[in-house]
C-alpha cells in the first residue's frame, strides 16, 4: 500500500510540473530581461533573514548543537553558531561583497559598531511558520528589522545601499511532516509556503532594502539524512520532485514581484542547481578541491539516534569527525562544510555578479 501511494504521489508531482512548463518558459524569459537593472549596484550593507544556512549565531547557546564542539573547528577554532565546520552562505556572500559578515541580531549589544555592516536575524531551524524550535520565524525576524529602523539604527540612505539575503532551506516541510501532514496534502502546503515567503520578500522591499536576494531550495533528497538510507550512494528522487515544485512557484512569484517593482529588485540564489553541480562533478570544476563521496557527512552519529555535537552522560562523544573536513561537501546530516559552502558560491558565481 505505501509503494502505491509513492507511485501516486510521484505521478501527481509529474502532472503538476507538466502543467507548469509553457508557463515557466515566459517566467524564466521575463526574470532574465529584468536582470539587466540590477548591474552595478554595490551594497553597503548586507540583512539576512532565515534559518541554519545563514545563521552566524542567534541560536541560544543551550538549545543548538551549533555551539556544540566538534562545530566551528575550520573556521574560527570553536563553535561559534554556525552549523558547519566554518564559515557559511553568509560569511562567503559578504566576502563576495566586500563587506563583513553582519553581526548577529542577538548579539548587536556588544558589537555596536559593527552594525554599519548591516544585521543577520536568522535563526537556525526556523522557517516562514512556526516549526519545530522555539527561535522567531521569519515574520518576527522582519519585526525585528523594522524596529530597529524605527529606532533610526538604520535610516533610509542606508536601505537604498542594502542588499537582503532570505534563506529557506526546508524547516517548514519538516515540521508540517513531523506534524502529521501528508504527501496529499504536501502540495498545497507548499503553495502557502511560497505565499508567505513571498509576502515576506515584499516586505522586507518595503521597508526601504533596494535588493533583495532569496534562496531557491536545496535538492532535499540529497542530504545526509535521506540519502543515509542507501548508504549515501543515491539522492531520494521523490523528494526532490516536491522541491522542483517549491522552486517553480517561487520563480514565479519572483517575476511577478520584479515587474511589480519596476527595477529587477529582487534575485534568486540557485542552491537546487548550484548543489546538483557541485555534487555531480564532485567539486572537481573548482580545480583544487575534490569532494570523493559528496553524499557522506564528515560528521555523523554513532547510532541514528544521535547527532553531531551529541555526547552521553558521562560526556563520551556520540558522533564521530572525518580527517579532512575541507574533503567533505556535507558537514553533518542537512548543512555543507565550509569548504561545502566555497563551491556552492563558485557554482552561483553568474548569479552574484548580477547583484554586485
Amino acid at each position: 500500500m505505501e509503494k502505491q501511494k509513492n507511485i501516486l504521489f510521484f505521478c501527481f508531482f509529474c502532472f503538476v510540473l507538466l502543467s507548469l512548463l509553457t508557463e515557466m518558459e515566459g517566467v524564466e524569459a521575463s526574470a532574465r530581461k529584468g536582470h539587466r537593472g540590477v548591474y552595478g549596484f554595490r551594497p553597503t550593507k548586507l540583512f539576512v533573514f532565515g534559518d541554519s544556512y545563514a545563521d552566524t549565531g542567534n541560536n541560544r547557546k543551550t538549545q543548538a548543537n551549533s555551539w556544540k564542539v566538534p562545530y566551528g573547528i575550520t573556521f574560527p577554532g570553536k563553535p561559534a553558531g554556525r552549523f558547519s565546520d566554518g564559515r557559511v552562505l553568509t560569511d562567503y556572500l559578504a566576502k563576495y561583497l566586500g563587506l563583513q559578515s553582519p553581526i548577529p541580531y542577538r548579539w548587536r549589544k556588544y558589537g555596536e559598531n559593527k552594525v554599519r555592516c548591516g544585521m543577520n536575524f536568522a535563526y537556525g531551524g526556523t522557517g516562514v511558520f512556526n516549526t519545530l524550535v522555539l527561535d522567531p520565524n521569519m515574520t518576527t525576524q522582519i519585526d525585528f528589522f523594522q524596529n530597529l529602523i524605527k529606532d533610526c539604527v538604520y535610516k533610509r540612505r542606508d536601505l537604498r545601499s542594502s542588499l537582503a539575503l532570505v534563506t529557506l532551506s526546508g524547516n517548514d516541510y519538516g515540521a508540517f511532516l513531523a506534524n502529521g501532514g501528508t504527501a496529499q496534502d504536501l502540495i498545497s502546503f507548499i503553495a502557502r509556503v511560497v505565499n508567505q515567503l513571498t509576502v515576506n520578500l515584499k516586505r522586507v522591499h518595503g521597508l526601504g532594502v533596494r535588493k533583495v536576494a532569496v534562496t531557491a531550495l536545496q535538492p532535499l533528497g540529497c542530504l545526509p539524512r535521506s540519502t543515509i538510507s542507501n548508504a549515501f550512494q543515491q539522492c531520494n528522487a521523490t523528494e526532490n520532485m516536491a522541491v522542483d515544485f517549491h522552486n517553480s512557484l517561487l520563480q514565479q512569484a519572483v517575476a511577478k514581484l520584479n515587474n511589480e517593482s519596476k527595477g529587477s529588485a529582487f534575485v534568486i540564489l540557485d542552491l537546487y542547481n548550484s548543489f546538483n553541480k557541485v555534487l555531480k562533478s564532485k567539486g572537481e570544476f573548482l580545480g583544487s578541491v575534490t569532494f570523493n563521496t559528496p553524499l557522506k557527512p564528515c560528521c555523523m552519529g554513532i547510532s541514528s539516534d544521535y547527532y553531531c555535537g551529541n555526547v552521553d552522560g558521562k560526556g563520551k562523544k556520540m558522533y564521530t569527525v572525518c580527517d579532512n573536513p575541507g574533503g567533505a561537501f556535507f558537514w553533518d546530516m542537512v548543512h555543507p562544510t565550509q569548504a561545502g559552502w566555497r563551491a556552492v558560491c563558485l557554482a552561483l558565481k553568474s548569479t552574484l555578479d548580477q547583484i554586485n
